[in-house]
């Protein structure tokens, strides 16, 4: 089964949608971050930069009097769920692999306690690495939400992004050196 590059998920229109509500900058920040954690973590690069690409993608708007809530979203928040639901419904629609596809969503369920009634999760290290990949990107007040960027440099950057996963035909995780 052939797998979808960064560029066909990025550009389908129902991730383009979703990443308008979440935050493009911080979807493809977030993808670098796990590109360079995935090599410390022995995962898929691969894997890892399409989960924190997807990450975010449940995020529902919270908005009061046409200004972010952030009390607001922090109290209601279920956007892990929802987005582990819509990533694997888009991902099975482009065509990749189903185990992928399920460790993907999984990633993105569980890149966030913010639902969770409490205690912790033991997370694999997939799991782990999109969790950090979205930390290393977060500011307070979830404004790393709300930071702007062109399509064209976004595509840009997805672009090259998908250039180093596709460098030596996307080593295994055995293979990666960095």
């Amino acid at each position: 089964m052939r797998q979808p590059t960064l560029l066909e998920i990025f550009e389908h229109h129902k991730t383009q949608k979703y990443l308008q509500r979440s935050g493009v900058v911080h979807a493809i920040a977030s993808s670098f971050h796990a590109y360079k954690l995935s090599g410390q973590y022995g995962v898929d690069p691969m894997l890892a930069c399409k989960a924190a690409l997807l990450h975010d993608i449940g995020h529902y708007t919270w908005y009061r009097d046409g200004k972010w809530d952030y009390e607001q979203y922090k109290a209601n928040d279920i956007h892990a769920i929802k987005g582990a639901e819509r990533a694997h419904k888009l991902l099975i629609e482009l065509g990749e692999d189903r185990e992928n596809a399920k460790a993907i969503s999984l990633a993105i369920l569980l890149h966030t306690d913010s639902y969770l009634p409490g205690g912790s999760l033991e997370l694999n290290p997939l799991q782990k690495v999109v969790r950090l990949a979205d930390e290393a990107d977060e500011e307070p007040g979830g404004l790393h939400h709300y930071r702007e960027i062109s399509y064209e440099k976004a595509i840009e950057l997805v672009k090259k992004l998908d250039s180093k996963l596709n460098e030596n035909g996307n080593p295994t995780p055995l293979q990666q050196t960095s």
